[in-house]
């Protein structure tokens, strides 16, 4: 029996194999190492337009709505109210789309599945009173979840790409849970006035809302507790302060309508994902080799550069502002191994190049959700403003950060339509990573 799944499973491998070779050879008159001449050549000095790649709908999958049609087997024993979140779900499910889920886990996929629970379980706060799951409610309402967004057209591997377990529903160690309990401790009048809308931008400076939500945490925290004025905070606080500050989210998220509640919840996620950089970096031993102090050869330092980068490109898309921090990173890394040259410089190295590839771009600072058409797929908006050098970090290299005026960030793209995403249909690039996505989930 395993050995006829395994004869299916290459059967389709060789099926999607022709089909690439069938699409480039028909549709370009080329051979698929032309893939990179298919990619719009843009300078950074122009004013250009915001792109939308479009992923094309994997081999896998037939070229019809986003759902299977069919109905999930619910546990029956979740009592959340999903008719509440129906249109997050909606979103989560082109947010976190089958194979490319992993690929924009990281600024959009996850980010928007946290909130959809989040909101989830605000709103059926309002029935129950309650604003955590106890741990076999969590696990049961977990995965009817995922049930209904992977019957949807989701990844289903959705909680260990976002690394949600059920316990993420509880109320983990803090000590208040019920909705009187929160209310009788909070200013709730002032976490409302500060986070009922924020500026998507200017949060995450003035951190208006952050901080009011920080304040109604340790507050809760405190329940119980004996007052820690002038006292050490414990790292076991610190934990108790952070579960908290779930709670504060799902009790907003339950005095907002769930588009606002996601609106909330997804521009703070901004204002965290854009702190650091969310690649892995492998083992550098041989660029360090081939680009020490002394530099003999800039041709094989370069090779090697190419090369090392290029295992980055395989991760994900990542925003302009994590590429700046992932360029900063690696600058730093080298530099502590004895890599004195600039090799960004020497190497033409820019900051779209830390992002996924071939059809990879940056997404901006502020990514917005994936959009979901039956004709051309699944788009995104990308950032065209990404074709600048990154920079080499020096001694008085300050951190990249959005508040931080002295550091040059790419501009922000111009509002755009929908039909900008059905114009690029035909753009061929994205068929083959979808192909190959397929391929690779085979393979696993």
């Amino acid at each position: 029996m395993r050995q006829g799944v395994l004869l299916v499973s290459w059967g389709l491998i060789l099926q999607l194999t022709l089909l690439l070779f069938l699409c480039f050879s028909k549709c370009h008159g080329g051979s698929l190492g032309e893939i990179r001449g298919l990619a719009p050549q843009i300078s950074p000095s122009e004013n250009s337009e915001p792109f939308l790649p479009t992923l094309g709908p994997s081999p896998m999958m037939p070229l019809t709505p986003l759902t299977n049609g069919s109905i999930p087997a619910l546990s029956g024993l979740c009592t959340l109210n999903f008719s509440a979140v129906e249109t997050l779900f909606s979103i989560t499910t082109t947010d976190c789309w089958t194979s490319f889920a992993p690929y924009l886990a990281n600024v959009v996929c996850c980010p928007q599945f946290d909130a959809t629970l989040v909101t989830l379980i605000g709103q059926s706060s309002k029935f129950s009173g309650m604003l955590a799951l106890n741990l076999t409610h969590s696990k049961y309402c977990l995965s009817d979840v995922e049930k209904i967004l992977t019957s949807r057209g989701a990844n289903v591997r959705l909680q260990k790409i976002c690394s949600i377990q059920s316990a993420n529903l509880t109320e983990a160690s803090c000590p208040v849970v019920s909705t009187d309990a929160f209310e009788g401790r909070v200013d709730s009048s002032r976490l409302l006035s500060a986070c009922g809308k924020i500026d998507h931008v200017n949060e995450c400076c003035d951190q208006v809302c952050q901080n009011a939500i920080s304040d109604a945490a340790q507050k809760i925290a405190l329940n119980g507790l004996p007052s820690l004025s002038g006292a050490a905070v414990s790292p076991e606080h610190l934990t108790r302060i952070d579960d908290c500050r779930n709670i504060v989210l799902r009790w907003l998220a339950s005095k907002l309508d769930p588009p606002s509640a996601n609106s909330v919840l997804r521009g703070l996620a901004n204002c965290k994902i854009n702190k650091a950089c969310p690649l892995v970096f492998p083992n550098m031993t041989h660029v360090v080799q081939e680009c020490g102090e002394v530099l003999r050869n800039q041709t094989a330092c370069c090779k090697a550069m190419e090369n090392y980068v290029s295992k980055l490109q395989e991760q994900s898309f990542i925003t302009n502002v994590q590429a700046l921090n992932c360029a900063a990173s690696l600058g730093t890394k080298l530099q502590k191994a004895n890599v004195s040259n600039n090799l960004y410089n020497l190497c033409h190295i820019n900051i779209k190049d830390f992002s996924l590839q071939e059809s990879g771009c940056l997404l901006p600072s502020l990514p917005s959700d994936a959009t979901y058409d039956k004709t051309s797929g699944v788009s995104f908006i990308c950032d065209l403003n990404d074709n600048i050098a990154a920079p080499w970090p020096s001694p008085s290299s300050e951190p990249v950060s959005f508040c931080n005026k002295t550091t040059k960030l790419p501009a922000l793209p111009k509002a755009t339509s929908a039909q900008k995403g059905i114009q690029m249909q035909n753009w061929k690039v994205p068929l083959f990573m979808s192909a190959l996505s397929a391929i690779k989930l085979l393979l696993l």
